[in-house]
């Protein structure tokens, strides 16, 4: 039988990745973030242990869906209070705080436990092409995708 393998806690390298979010698809550019977050990318892969790295976006606000999901795309939030539900189009959180369409989008792809609330302080996400995490010497993080495909 296969043991996982246990990488010791000191010896988990973190690397920094900078992703341009222009023109990407919402849920592939989100997918890809996750399993790097999670640290499925390489080969020292635990699943109760954060193996991940850290990931930065840039150019949030320049992010695409594709059919009628601009308009019809709900992001809904509720204050606790009775009558409390906020709710908004893609579009409309797109004008007023674009980072957050790649946060929700992302969170929602980790695991739902404190594993998973400790990835997402790994993800750093900014509207502009501007970033203040150059002294951490971030990677570009290529997105693959489909040659000739409409992704």
């Amino acid at each position: 039988m296969n043991k996982t393998y246990l990488p010791p806690t000191d010896s988990i390298e973190r690397n920094w990745y900078v992703v341009d979010a222009a023109d990407q698809r919402l849920g592939r550019l989100a997918s890809e973030i996750a399993m790097v977050l999670r640290g499925k990318n390489k080969p020292t892969y635990t699943p109760h242990l954060d193996t991940g790295d850290f990931v930065v976006v840039i150019n949030a606000e320049k992010v695409n869906v594709t059919g009628k999901k601009s308009t019809q795309k709900l992001y809904r939030r509720h204050s606790g209070r009775p009558g409390g539900m906020k709710t908004e189009t893609f579009t409309q959180l797109q004008n007023r705080l674009p980072e957050r369409i790649i946060e929700q989008a992302v969170k929602g792809m980790l695991p739902k436990n404190t594993l998973g609330r400790q990835l997402f302080t790994k993800l750093k996400v900014y509207a502009g092409s501007e970033h203040p995490h150059t002294a951490q010497k971030p990677q570009v993080l290529e997105i693959n995708t489909i040659p000739g495909g409409n992704n």
